[in-house]
C-alpha cells in the first residue's frame, strides 16, 4: 500500500486543507476508510497550484463531487482528494440561452433552476444524483436522456494544472462515458431551448415519480452498480441480466442485490465498503457463469477490498 501523504507537501499554498478525514459521510454510500488530504480549493488558480504540486511530487489526486456513484474501500485513499464546494465552483449563471455551471454545483439543483427559468433540455435529467463535473465525466443519463447532447462548452484542467477550453465537436460523449479522462472539469456552458415553466416542472415530477416506483432510492447505494453492455454483447441491461442469474436479493454481509431493481446494491446499517465490493465481484461472476456476459461496474471504486478465496457470508 502507498505511505500516507504528509499534508506538509501543500502548507505552502494557501489552499484550505484537512488531514485523514474519513469519506464514508461524504458518499451517499456513507461507509470507506479516509483520504489522506481532504483539499478545499478557492478558486482555478488554488487548484491549479495543488494540481501542479501533486504532478510534480508524484501524488495521486482525485474529485469527489456528490458522492453518489462512489464507493470508498475501508482502506481509505492515499494521496489528495479535491471538493469542488466553494462558491466560485457551484455558481449558476445564465446567459440568454445558455447556462454556464460550475462543476462542483448539484445537478438536481441545475435541473430545478433551469426549469424554473423556462429553459428545457436538462429536465432529463431529474432524479440523478451527481455534481455537474461528475455527470459530466460519465456522460450521466437514463431513459429519458443524457447530459452530453446539452453542452456547448468545457473548461478543464490537466493533471499537471494546465487549464483548456473546448467547444461540444471536440468532446466525445458516449454511453456513461466522456473522452476527457484525466484531470477534472472547472465548469460546463449548456446550450438549452425556451419552454414552458409548468410543462417542465411537471416533466421533472413525472421522471421524480417514476423513478421512486422503479428503484430503492430509500436504500443506502450508489445507483446503479452496472453499465449496460453493448448491444452487440447482449440486448439487456444489466439489471435483467442480473435477475436471471437469479441474483436478486443475494447478500454478503451487509449489501444486497436489491430485491426492488436487481442492477443497485444496498447497504444496511452495520454493513461495511468491502461488503459492497465482494458482492460486485460475485454478481460479475455469477453473471458471466450465468449467460457468459462480464459486467462493467458503473459504482466508481477507490482503494480495494481483500481478495478472500471464499465468503463466508455469502446466502440467497
Amino acid at each position: 500500500m502507498r505511505p500516507r501523504i504528509d499534508p506538509v507537501v501543500i502548507e505552502d499554498l494557501g489552499v484550505r486543507y484537512e488531514a485523514d478525514v474519513p469519506l464514508g459521510p461524504l458518499t451517499w454510500y456513507g461507509v470507506g476508510g479516509p483520504a489522506d488530504i481532504l483539499a478545499h480549493p478557492s478558486s482555478d488558480r488554488e487548484m491549479g497550484a495543488l494540481a501542479s504540486r501533486c504532478f510534480e511530487a508524484g501524488i495521486p489526486w482525485y474529485v469527489l463531487g456528490s458522492g453518489a456513484n462512489l464507493l470508498v474501500a475501508e482502506e481509505g485513499v492515499r494521496g489528495v482528494v479535491v471538493k469542488l464546494n466553494d462558491d466560485s465552483f457551484t455558481r449558476i449563471q445564465r446567459f440568454s440561452q445558455c447556462v454556464t455551471v460550475g462543476a462542483g454545483a448539484d445537478l438536481a439543483k441545475l435541473v430545478i433552476e433551469t426549469g424554473k427559468m423556462g429553459l428545457g433540455g436538462l429536465e432529463v435529467l431529474a432524479g440523478i444524483p451527481a455534481s455537474v463535473g461528475g455527470a459530466l465525466r460519465m456522460n450521466c443519463g437514463g431513459k429519458y436522456g443524457e447530459i452530453g447532447p446539452s453542452v456547448h462548452s468545457l473548461s478543464y484542467m490537466s493533471d499537471s494544472g494546465d487549464i483548456f477550453t473546448l467547444k461540444r465537436d471536440q468532446v466525445e460523449f458516449g454511453y456513461r462515458s466522456c473522452s476527457i479522462k484525466a484531470g477534472l472539469f472547472l465548469s460546463a456552458t449548456f446550450e438549452l431551448s425556451e419552454d414552458d415553466p409548468e410543462v417542465l416542472r411537471q416533466r421533472i415530477l413525472d421522471i421524480f415519480a417514476y423513478k421512486k416506483k422503479t428503484q430503492p432510492l430509500a436504500s443506502a447505494s450508489a445507483g446503479c452498480a452496472f453499465k449496460n453492455p453493448p448491444t452487440e454483447v447482449s440486448d439487456k441491461g444489466a439489471g435483467q441480466l442480473i435477475d436471471e442469474a437469479g441474483l436478486k436479493g443475494l447478500t454478503v454481509g451487509g449489501a444486497q442485490v436489491s430485491p426492488v431493481h436487481a442492477n443497485f446494491i444496498t447497504l444496511a446499517s452495520g454493513g461495511g465498503a468491502n461488503d459492497v465490493i465482494r458482492l460486485i465481484r460475485l454478481v460479475k461472476k455469477r453473471v458471466q457463469e450465468h449467460c457468459g456476459v462480464m459486467l462493467a461496474e458503473e459504482v466508481v471504486i477507490w482503494g480495494n477490498a481483500p481478495i478472500t478465496p471464499k465468503i463466508e457470508e455469502e446466502k440467497n
